[in-house]
């Protein structure tokens, strides 16, 4: 899965600060404090003052990274993660990963979205990079949310067009799977791991529609 830090790191991706003179009063005021579920802002990225703040503007009702220098206000979104789950004969297309995170384990073709191009280019650009496969994209079959980590994960259903596919900069392998072959306990990251499982449920039942779910954060036992 592309360059993702899925999975493991903090999903931030600011959307363009409002112009200069933007209100950015506040209901609360907290210098150098840090967002709840965002990661740390400590410089402002439109005038590049370190006078950061964490309030509520005017008209909004989320705290929000602001700055007193320039008065932009700074929203961090969730990232989109997209890939697909590639079909050739009754068997899919897995990448064994050469980047960390979960370098050496196996996943779907996917990554983060870039600036510019939709999730269908998004995923058939992942795929050929990771793969060097080429696929038809289908529907959208998986929507899994990872709020602790602000991303969202869309998986497309998509069909190999040939079988002439070779491991990208990113992967050690690729290879085809059938069912009874998927490494279970090799796989990278929990969102394959559910997006495989539904898969072969769903193709026992003829039919795949498109399954929207959450995935939290596994409780740590100490």
């Amino acid at each position: 899965m592309g360059k993702h830090g899925q999975y493991q790191g903090a999903g931030s991706s600011a959307r363009s600060a409002k112009s200069i003179g933007a209100t950015a009063a506040a209901l609360i005021v907290v210098p150098g404090a840090r967002h709840p579920h965002n990661p740390r802002m400590n410089f402002c990225s439109h005038c590049g003052s370190d006078r950061i703040a964490l309030r509520v503007p005017d008209g909004d009702n989320m705290p929000r990274y602001t700055c007193d220098a320039c008065r932009a206000i700074h929203y961090q979104n969730p990232k989109v993660v997209v890939g697909c789950l590639p079909e050739w004969d009754g068997q899919v297309l897995l990448c064994r990963r050469a980047i960390e995170p979960r370098h050496g384990l196996w996943t779907l073709p996917a990554g983060f979205l870039e600036n510019g191009e939709s999730v269908v280019a998004g995923a058939r650009r992942e795929t050929d990079e990771e793969a060097g496969a080429r696929v038809e994209i289908g529907e959208l079959y998986t929507l899994i949310s990872l709020a602790q980590i602000g991303q969202v994960f869309m998986m497309f259903r998509a069909r190999l067009t040939d079988i002439d596919f070779a491991p990208g900069p990113e992967s050690l392998d690729v290879r085809l799977f059938r069912e009874e072959e998927i490494p279970w306990e090799e796989l990278a990251f929990r969102t394959v791991a559910r997006t495989l499982r539904t898969y072969f449920l769903d193709r026992k039942q003829g039919r795949f529609p498109l399954r929207v779910s959450v995935l939290e954060r596994k409780p740590v036992h100490r």
